[in-house]
């Protein structure tokens, strides 16, 4: 990759509304919390918002739709915080991370483990609003979101815990509209954790020279030059998941439409892959926000029309 093109593909640009809006001593925080990058968020959203449309059988109440999509929110600013605690030694190494705030020096390891304590105590706060179940499913989370950080370590599948931990609201979502969780539910969660392997996968690609050279692991060095190959059979996974998961709850024909929409923009992605692009890659990972659209319409559509 040449160097203008890592400098591009920045994680920090010191030109969002961040700088332009929030108090000088505020901006590190933000940008630690991802408020500047909010792709992670839709991209754990959308799919939680989808189950609820499901498991409500209409349009979700407002008290559901607040307290989730600050439950994802938070909990991937969390995520975000807790991976950035364990990787600042690393990510001042990598051109795409060394600006970010604790490699940077911004911020210095003790405020970024308090500002952590405090986006746990705010999702903490939420367990009020949900049913038992799924506060004991919360609480199992919490687990998988400090140990995915260390993953890059010992295994070349990093993204399987990524994808299950920013997933985790489907299935509390679903617990807390039916009070139980169901084969429907659970597949459709599986079909979001292989969705999450396969687009994070055509992420690492962005930093796969890197994370080589510092000796870390990811699928991306896993696969490497048949990314293509296993993105597809993820992506393939991803849309069988979802439409078995469609015919288990229900979901009317019209759903089912939304899902060729869906492997269509894959067969897209696929072919404009390669795995030596690193800012294509950039791109084609942030046009996953197109899949979690239509997958959320799919599932109004399969709710509301014949």
């Amino acid at each position: 990759m040449q160097s203008s093109d890592k400098q591009d593909l920045s994680d920090i640009h010191f030109t969002s509304w961040v700088d332009s809006v929030l108090p000088k001593k505020i901006r590190p925080y933000a940008r630690l919390a991802r408020l500047d990058r909010p792709v992670g968020t839709w991209l754990t959203l959308l799919p939680c918002l989808a189950v609820l449309v499901q498991a409500s059988g209409r349009l979700p109440n407002l008290y559901h739709l607040v307290v989730f999509s600050l439950g994802a929110l938070i909990m991937r600013s969390a995520g975000s915080t807790a991976n950035d605690i364990a990787d600042r030694k690393f990510d001042a190494h990598v051109e795409r991370t060394r600006h970010r705030p604790l490699p940077s020096g911004e911020l210095t390891l003790k405020q970024g483990l308090v500002f952590l304590m405090l986006e746990l105590l705010l999702a903490a706060c939420l367990l009020i609003f949900l049913n038992p179940l799924s506060r004991w499913l919360a609480l199992a989370l919490i687990p998988i979101v400090f140990i995915y950080p260390l993953c890059k370590r010992f295994t070349y599948w990093p993204q399987v815990p990524l994808g299950i931990a920013f997933n985790w609201g489907m299935l509390m979502a679903w617990s807390d509209i039916k009070g139980f969780l169901t084969a429907g539910g659970i597949v459709m969660w599986l079909g979001a954790v292989c969705w999450q392997v396969g687009y994070d996968s055509i992420y690492a690609y962005v930093d796969i020279a890197d994370d080589a050279k510092l000796k870390l692991r990811s699928t991306a060095l896993f696969f490497a030059q048949k990314g293509r190959v296993w993105i597809t059979l993820f992506y393939a996974s991803t849309v069988l998941f979802w439409c078995w998961g469609g015919l288990l709850v229900g979901m009317r024909p019209a759903y089912f439409i939304g899902m060729i929409l869906i492997t269509l923009h894959f067969a897209w992605q696929m072919r404009s892959f390669d795995v030596n692009q690193a800012s294509n890659n950039m791109r084609l990972f942030k046009s996953n926000v197109i899949p979690g659209v239509i997958l959320l319409m799919s599932c109004l559509t399969g709710v509301f029309f014949s």
